[in-house]
C-alpha cells in the first residue's frame, strides 16, 4: 500500500524509528486504529463564497470523510497569477501547498502547460456530468480532449433597465432581438434622457455581438493563435456595437468603469446599461428611489430563437499536479462542483450555476435568471496561456473600438488590432 503523504509536522527521527519497528503494520497504521487523519488545503479566492457556505461545506464534507480535515484558505485576486504559477512548481509559501486552486475561467490555460495540473478527464465525464456544463467555463479548463479545470460558478452581462423609463416610452416588455432593442433603445433616447449608456471600450460586450455574427476575437490553429478582428463576422459585431453606442452618450475612449457606469444609470436619466446584475446593488445605493423601479433582461440575440452571446466570467477549480492527496483533492472538487453546493453557492451568492440544468436553482431571482438564460450561450477569451497580454493596460482591442467610433475606417484599424494581438499570443516570441 502506497503511505499516504501529509504536509504535518513530523515525528522526530528517533520516535520515527521506534513507531516504524515496531508498532505499525503493513498499511501504516494500529490494528483497530482510526484511520490517519490527513489535510486537504483548499484555495479560494476572495468574495467567492460566503463564511456561512463555507462553513456548512466544511461541516458536511468533514463528517462524510471522517479521515479528512479541510484547510481553506481565501486568496486575493490581485498578483494571484505568480502565486498559483509558484504554488504549481511547490511553492504554497505561507498559505502551505494548495490540494485544490480556484482560478479565473480564463486564466486556467496559462497553468495547463508543462502537466502541472491533474487531469480530470474521468471525473469529469463519470461523475460531473461535463455534457450540460456551461461552455464558457468548460472550454478554457480543456486541452484537446482532456479536461484540467472543472467548472464552478459564472457570471455574464445582462441589461440593466429603467422600468420607469420604459413606462414613460410605451414599452411594455423588454425586447428579444436584437433589431427590436434598437427600435426600443431610440424610442428611450429622448436627448434628455439616454436610450442606452455604452462606453466606447467595453470589449467584452463586443466580444458577444462578434460571436453572434460568428466570429471571433482570435483564431486558433494547431496551437497558433493569429488575430481575427478583421474577418467580416467581426467587423460586423463592431458595426451593431456602434449603432447601439450611439443612442446614448458613453465616451468614446473610455471603458465601462472610467466613469462607472452603475454611478451614471443611478442618476436616473439612463434608461439602460450593459452589466453584472450585481451593479443594481451599487445603483440603489447611490439612488434608493430606484428601488423596485430595475429590470433585467438577457442581452438580445439576432433572432427571437435565442438570447445573444456573452462573454462568460466566473471560475474553475483545479488540482496541481504536486498534490499530496489526489484522492482528496479529488473529493473536494467533486463535492464543490457537484449538484448540491454548486446550487447551494449559486443561490447564496446570486452566480449561475455550473450547468444549464440547474438553471432552475437561480430562478427566483430576476436578475440572475436573466444571467442564466444568456450563459448558456457564453463563451470565453480565446485559450492561449498569452491571452492576458491582450488584456493589459493597452489593450489593443479598446484603442480599435475608440477609434472606430471616433471616426476611423474600420477594416484598416481591424487590421492593426488584430496584427498586435497576434503579435501578443505568439509563443515563439518572434
Amino acid at each position: 500500500m502506497t503511505p499516504v503523504r501529509s504536509r504535518r509536522a513530523v515525528l522526530p527521527l528517533v520516535s520515527l524509528a521506534v513507531v516504524t519497528g515496531t508498532l505499525l503494520t503493513a498499511c501504516g497504521a494500529l490494528p483497530g486504529s482510526e484511520p490517519a487523519r490527513r489535510t486537504v488545503t483548499v484555495w479560494l479566492m476572495s468574495n467567492s463564497a460566503s463564511d456561512a457556505f463555507l462553513g456548512r461545506f466544511t461541516k458536511e464534507f468533514e463528517a462524510q470523510h471522517a479521515d479528512v480535515d479541510l484547510d481553506i484558505r481565501i486568496q486575493e485576486w490581485t498578483g494571484i497569477g505568480e502565486k498559483v504559477t509558484k504554488a504549481l512548481a511547490g511553492d504554497g509559501g505561507k498559505d502551505g501547498a494548495p490540494d485544490v486552486i480556484e482560478v479565473g475561467n480564463t486564466q486556467v490555460p496559462q497553468y495547463m502547460e508543462d502537466a502541472r495540473l491533474v487531469d480530470l478527464s474521468l471525473e469529469a465525464a463519470r461523475d460531473l456530468g461535463m455534457e450540460h456544463w456551461l461552455p464558457g467555463l468548460a472550454e478554457p479548463g480543456m486541452d484537446g480532449s482532456r479536461q484540467f479545470g472543472i467548472p464552478w460558478y459564472a457570471a455574464n452581462r445582462v441589461v440593466i433597465y429603467n422600468k420607469d423609463l420604459f413606462e414613460r416610452a410605451g414599452i411594455k416588455k423588454p425586447p428579444t432581438t436584437r433589431e427590436e432593442w434598437l427600435e426600443l433603445t431610440r424610442r428611450l433616447d429622448t436627448g434628455t434622457e439616454q436610450g442606452i449608456y455604452l462606453a466606447g471600450q467595453d470589449w467584452y460586450t463586443l466580444s458577444g455581438f462578434i460571436w453572434d455574427e460568428g466570429g471571433e476575437l482570435a483564431h486558433e490553429s494547431s496551437g497558433t493563435f493569429t488575430g481575427a478582428l478583421d474577418t467580416p463576422a467581426a467587423l460586423r459585431g463592431m458595426e451593431f456595437y456602434a449603432r447601439l453606442q450611439a443612442l446614448g452618450d458613453g465616451p468614446k475612449d473610455a471603458d465601462e468603469e472610467h466613469p462607472s457606469q452603475a454611478d451614471q444609470f443611478a442618476k436616473g436619466r439612463i434608461g439602460q446599461i450593459i452589466s453584472v446584475p450585481g451593479a443594481a446593488q451599487r445603483i440603489i445605493e447611490k439612488n434608493p428611489d430606484l428601488k423596485g423601479k430595475l429590470g433585467f433582461f438577457p442581452i438580445p440575440g439576432k433572432t427571437a430563437a435565442r438570447p445573444g452571446s456573452v462573454f462568460t466570467g466566473g471560475s474553475d477549480l483545479v488540482i496541481p499536479a504536486n498534490t499530496d492527496d489526489e484522492a482528496g483533492a479529488v473529493a473536494v472538487v467533486k463535492a464543490l462542483a457537484g449538484k448540491k453546493w454548486n446550487t447551494d453557492l449559486a443561490r447564496t451568492m446570486n452566480y449561475v450555476p455550473n450547468k444549464t440544468t440547474l438553471a432552475d436553482a437561480v430562478a427566483g431571482e430576476p436578475g440572475v435568471a436573466a444571467m442564466a438564460v444568456g450563459a448558456a450561450y457564453g463563451k470565453a477569451t480565446p485559450a492561449s496561456p498569452l491571452w492576458p497580454t491582450v488584456e493589459a493596460a493597452d489593450n489593443p482591442i479598446k484603442a480599435y473600438m475608440s477609434r472606430v467610433l471616433l471616426g476611423a475606417d474600420p477594416a484598416t484599424e481591424a487590421k492593426k488590432a488584430s496584427r498586435i494581438v497576434t503579435e501578443r499570443l505568439d509563443e515563439s516570441g518572434e
